[in-house]
């Protein structure tokens, strides 16, 4: 909708967009519900309000029928004459986006329509991934388009449990568009001046709901949970051996790292990319609900230490991938604090319980971590990508990574300076992430977020408690889930009798791939599956799409049984 707003008080298409709206709306039986916004585009004010205030043009551009078979990317803006055919090709391209935000609310549209890579690789219906030497008209841009969302996944769609990142918030949406038409960067004050504050007060606020006192501290929003964690190791290498930043790793000693054997694989990879090594990763024991066992964290650390080794950095998960596990926060963080290490901790899927005054108890002892990750566009629902590292001490951030490029980050700038946040990242250019979330914010509230999260947890619950008496079902682990994680194994019938044993367990292992095969072909619902340990695969359904309600669950429960019955 703010796409749309501003595209029209920009060229004059008030009356014209606000059809185009309330058509939109009639299809989603919305529209007496949604009169008021509708009344904001088609309506003529006896007095500017907020949308018109800037607008003084008369409405000259309609949406006509256009021949695009003719046209190229040469014929818009900033071509000659080339607005009328930019609006117009713009108008097309929110009829196809609107068109499919639509069906992706309409539990009659399938999740996905599959097909093979080679399938699509060799051309579908006029839509070829080729690139070619010769420009395509705009009609075929506009297929494209179209057929890109086609042959993709509708991750809003109210049946994809696939990921942990789920849905599709209009508001975030709209935030996202109007991010694409500013196309900024995120290093300095001087080309992102409204992004910047928004990213700063933003990430305090962050801080502030973590507890650490006045939100004082330090952050940056990065690519992704992945290179957030990244940025906990380095900085923990910093604060401790500074002099590796400018003499490398053989200015310290044998470093050592630890997290959860059911931590995220970024722990991992992060030890590999920065130079520590995987070995000198020690993996914690966790118990059957998949926490670590911090009596297993001290030995390690004693151990460690008598092997001549500096242990530095532990990471807590809150939230972890596959069980949905809460680390003991609380107890971690006393064995950091007598043996000297930093405490980071990963809530990339489980910071969003920090909005719950039901559920944030789960990450308790969180303010007293070092650094924390935390993923907005996981369990807040706010679109892809949006990821904050939070830092506890101010500086660390700045003192690790600036290399105080004279051509971006002069001193001498007719304003505050310490507002340039680029010289803070790893990264040159950044997105602009902060703006759908701060949107979100805006138009929902924190109770806003904290109403979605407590929803996600009562249906994680519901779930629960359909199957964990159902005939076929067999729970994982034992109790109710900690997050939105429910990890089952279905058995069909021809499985419930067989003795225990390795054969059972060797047909058990192929029952969740070919039952989650059958349901992209068939593209009903898609649901993850995946082996732990020992343990052969089994479903893990996770829930933060704020479209799935109760009847979906029993939809998904339904078609398991359905797909499987004869396997």
């Amino acid at each position: 909708f703010l796409f749309i707003s501003l595209l029209g008080v920009a060229h004059g298409c008030t009356r014209k967009l606000g059809m185009k709206i309330c058509g939109f709306l009639q299809k989603n039986n919305n529209l007496d519900e949604k009169s008021r916004i509708v009344g904001a585009f088609t309506e003529q004010p006896s007095s500017k309000n907020l949308l018109t205030r800037d607008n003084e043009r008369e409405s000259h551009f309609r949406h006509t029928e256009t021949d695009f078979s003719n046209l190229y990317a040469r014929d818009l803006l900033p071509a000659k004459n080339g607005e009328e055919p930019t609006i117009q090709f713009l108008l097309e391209v929110v009829d196809i986006l609107t068109n499919y935000v639509r069906k992706t609310f309409d539990r009659s549209t399938k999740v996905l329509d599959f097909h093979h890579p080679h399938q699509l690789l060799e051309g579908m219906e006029g839509f070829n991934l080729e690139l070619s030497d010769q420009p395509e008209s705009l009609e075929q841009i506009l297929v494209d388009c179209r057929d890109t969302l086609k042959y993709g996944v509708r991750t809003g769609h109210p049946r994809f449990f696939n990921q942990l990142s789920t849905g599709l918030d209009i508001i975030g949406l709209a935030g996202e568009w109007l991010t694409s038409t500013a196309n900024t960067n995120m290093f300095t004050y001087e080309i992102a001046p409204v992004f910047v504050l928004m990213e700063q007060l933003t990430l305090k606020k962050m801080r502030e709901i973590v507890g650490w006192p006045n939100g004082e501290g330090d952050g940056i929003f990065s690519p992704g949970g992945a290179i957030s964690n990244m940025y906990s190791v380095m900085i923990a290498r910093y604060k401790h051996f500074p002099e590796v930043k400018t003499k490398g790793m053989t200015a310290a000693p044998r470093l050592v790292l630890f997290t959860s054997e059911h931590s995220h694989y970024s722990i991992k990879k992060a030890s590999a990319a920065l130079g520590f090594g995987t070995e000198n990763l020690i993996l914690l024991s966790t118990d059957e609900r998949g926490r670590v066992i911090p009596a297993d964290l001290e030995a390690k650390v004693i151990d460690a230490k008598k092997r001549g080794c500096v242990p530095l950095f532990v990471n807590a998960t809150a939230g972890s991938t596959v069980y949905g596990a809460f680390d003991p926060i609380n107890e971690i963080a006393d064995i950091c604090e007598k043996y000297n290490m930093w405490l980071h901790v990963d809530g990339a899927w489980g910071g969003g319980l920090l909005m719950s005054r039901k559920h944030r108890h789960k990450l308790n002892g969180v303010e007293r971590a070092n650094s924390v990750t935390w993923n907005p566009h996981k369990m807040m629902g706010v679109p892809l990508q949006c990821s904050a590292i939070l830092v506890r001490e101010k500086g660390l951030l700045q003192g690790c990574n600036s290399m105080c490029a004279g051509y971006l980050f002069q001193p001498d700038k007719q304003y505050d300076v310490t507002y340039d946040t680029g010289d803070k990242a790893i990264q040159c250019g950044r997105h602009v992430d902060i703006f759908k979330f701060w949107l979100m914010w805006k138009a929902k509230g924190t109770i806003g977020f904290e109403k979605h999260i407590d929803r996600c947890l009562e249906l994680s619950e519901y779930l629960y408690n359909k199957i964990k008496n159902r005939e076929g079902y067999v729970m994982v682990f034992q109790g109710q889930p900690q997050h939105t994680n429910v990890c089952f194994w279905y058995l069909p019938p021809n499985l419930r009798g067989m003795p225990e044993g390795d054969e059972k367990r060797q047909r058990l292992h192929k029952v969740a791939p070919k039952i989650k095969a059958m349901m992209m072909e068939c593209g009903t619902t898609m649901v993850g599956y995946q082996p732990q340990g020992d343990k052969v695969n089994f479903f893990r359904m996770v829930i933060s799409n704020p479209a799935a309600t109760r009847s979906d669950i029993d939809f998904l429960i339904d078609e398991i049984e359905r797909l499987g019955q004869d396997l």
